[in-house]
């Protein structure tokens, strides 16, 4: 199952982003689930993140965002998960 989780951050959380993103990188790297991902990017910063997860349930989608480091850190203002179905790519 394909799940978008799309994510925003709190405002003037740059710094949290930037201090935890090794820690975020080697969470996807090892939790091997990850389709796509990358950050939103608005008025040339990275605001938030996109990432496809492809994992079995909608539970398994919730506990890796509870996992993530940057959730962990206090970085998201929102978080959704939602089914995605990939039609193109």
């Amino acid at each position: 199952m394909l799940i978008a989780l799309i994510a925003r951050d709190k405002k003037g959380a740059l710094d949290i982003r930037k201090a935890n993103r090794d820690a975020h990188l080697a969470y996807i790297d090892a939790t091997g689930v990850v389709a796509q991902a990358g950050p939103l990017i608005e008025n040339g910063d990275m605001a938030g993140s996109l990432v496809i997860l492809d994992v079995a349930d909608m539970a398994a989608a919730e506990d890796w965002a509870a996992n993530d480091p940057y959730a962990k850190a206090g970085l998201f203002d929102k978080v959704e998960l939602i089914e995605w179905k990939k039609v193109i790519g």
